[in-house]
């Protein structure tokens, strides 16, 4: 189970032109951007990648500019752990549980999540928050994450369990991002 103390957020590869060729990407980019505003409010730490930025480009701006301040992880690896500074960052979050969402979900964000469960963490795919570029390869992703023990979840689920009860400091705050 995911508690605030427990949890990590990884935002994984949310670029350019590959990110605007995603199956659903308007509902993935409002989904995204409710997970993001919501781990911010609850103080949940987050961990931001993009893969080769020179040929995939920068992360799209409407995503960019939740994550301003948080530290960026250029990589070249199709799972984050593959690369050194994203697992030094893994590790200095303390966290045992991680909470992941991005592109493409059979590719780079099956590959973390394969090789966060390998090492032991505990895993939470947001499923209304992870895309690929056709909704067949996106199934069999989320299939695959589920048969390696991922835990399946969505943006309100995961915002409401991180919080537990109506009566947490934040409630109104998250209430008004998922509504």
């Amino acid at each position: 189970m995911i508690t605030l103390s427990n949890c990590a957020l990884a935002v994984i590869d949310v670029q350019g032109n590959l990110a605007h060729s995603m199956s659903g990407k308007e509902a993935l980019f409002t989904n995204l951007r409710k997970i993001i505003a919501g781990a911010k409010i609850l103080g949940v730490p987050i961990l931001w990648t993009e893969q080769v930025p020179a040929k995939l480009g920068k992360t799209i701006p409407e995503i960019a500019e939740l994550l301003d301040g948080v530290p960026l992880v250029d990589k070249a690896t199709f799972s984050c752990l593959g690369d050194e500074k994203f697992l030094r960052e893994v590790e200095a979050t303390g966290r045992t549980h991680f909470i992941v969402c991005g592109i493409e979900a059979h590719v780079c964000v099956y590959q973390t999540v394969r090789d966060l469960l390998g090492a032991g963490y505990a895993v939470e795919v947001v499923a209304d928050a992870v895309s690929s570029r056709n909704a067949e390869n996106r199934a069999i992703g989320i299939e695959k994450m589920k048969n390696l023990g991922a835990q399946i979840t969505c943006v309100e689920t995961a915002l409401f369990e991180l919080m537990g009860t109506a009566e947490a400091d934040k409630f109104r705050e998250i209430q008004k991002i998922v509504k």
